[in-house]
């Protein structure tokens, strides 16, 4: 089978596309046959090691000092059961699902083998295959982030970095919980975050949401510019600063912030669950929760897709197909 292999950090330039073999389900396994994945943050940070400050020598004892411990990136995926261990019960051949891999990668295959019992979920009617590969990374980060805030109904949250897809996710998401939302993105994606369901707008380019006196009760930074020395006076009393993309020091402060202030910060790796891809399945066939596609690429063209995520102005999911 085909798959994409990074061997070493680097640039796009560095992913290979190679023949390697195609695994076989154990026991409580499936054999997904991939129609879609993405390429998310989370694969542009792995393979580039492009780490947030603080992170730098922390980062190559998790992930591997030469290149990445795991080579094929990819942390999500839809397509079609091919085959199934002896001892499965959930899934049978043909059925369609869609799966988070999460951490632990391995998307960016043609086959891939998961444990039944694993983050897999039939795929939503109402959703292509292209659509349901998207569903998880930004879904399942922006919906953890959201439950541990304790958002509530009325109150306003600011999300600074609105158009990637956790902050697409995200809007949707704090709607849903009953939130006016405001969104922090350039100006050309102004249309885009207000049909998503934002009420407010800021053009990052001609104005700073730190300056401008407004106060919210949760601000979500999904960018990483947002620190709690920056944008602690645009909370209101008891407001919630959500770190999604923070640096190290940002961590560290946490304890003494929770010590000398009312307000709250949430900040580290989001928890991963079945209960929230459970949730992000109700909630897209409902259509309350979609995710938003920006480009397609073919599996030949994984390197003008990291290219692309690069580049930093990606609008929700950049797909790739097999």
């Amino acid at each position: 089978m085909k798959a994409v292999i990074c061997e070493k950090y680097g640039p796009p330039e560095v992913l290979q596309i190679r023949d390697v073999e195609k695994p076989i389900p154990r026991d409580k396994e499936i054999l997904i046959k991939n129609i879609a994945t993405t390429v998310s943050s989370g694969d542009w940070r792995v393979r580039g090691l492009n780490l947030p400050p603080g992170f730098m020598f922390i980062g190559p004892l998790i992930l591997g000092f030469n290149g990445p411990r795991t080579p094929i990136l990819g942390t999500e995926l839809a397509g079609v059961v091919e085959s199934v261990g002896k001892n499965v019960t959930k899934f049978k051949v043909g059925d369609e699902v869609f799966a988070f891999t999460g951490e632990a990668m391995g998307a960016h295959a043609q086959y891939v083998c998961l444990s039944e019992d694993g983050k897999v979920l039939p795929k939503p009617h109402k959703m292509s295959f292209d659509e349901a590969a998207a569903l998880s990374f930004g879904g399942a980060t922006a919906l953890d982030f959201l439950k541990k805030s304790n958002i509530k109904i009325g109150e306003s949250i600011l999300i600074n970095g609105a158009t990637g897809a956790v902050g697409i996710a995200a809007i949707q998401l704090a709607v849903h919980f009953g939130a006016e939302v405001t969104a922090v993105c350039s100006g050309e994606s102004k249309d885009l975050v207000t049909s998503l369901g934002a009420k407010n707008f800021i053009d990052y380019k001609s104005e700073d949401f730190t300056q401008n006196s407004e106060t919210y009760d949760i601000i979500m930074d999904t960018v990483g510019t947002s620190s709690f020395s920056r944008c602690h006076k645009s909370l209101k009393e008891k407001g919630r600063l959500l770190i999604i993309a923070g640096d190290l020091s940002d961590l560290l402060q946490i304890p003494w912030i929770h010590i000398t202030t009312d307000k709250r910060v949430v900040g580290g790796p989001a928890t991963e669950s079945i209960e929230q891809l459970q949730t992000l399945v109700e909630l897209a066939e409902a259509g309350k929760y979609k995710p938003v596609i920006d480009r397609k690429y073919k599996l030949e063209e994984i390197v003008e897709a990291h290219r692309y995520v690069d580049t930093g102005r990606k609008k929700g999911s950049v797909v790739v197909t097999f």
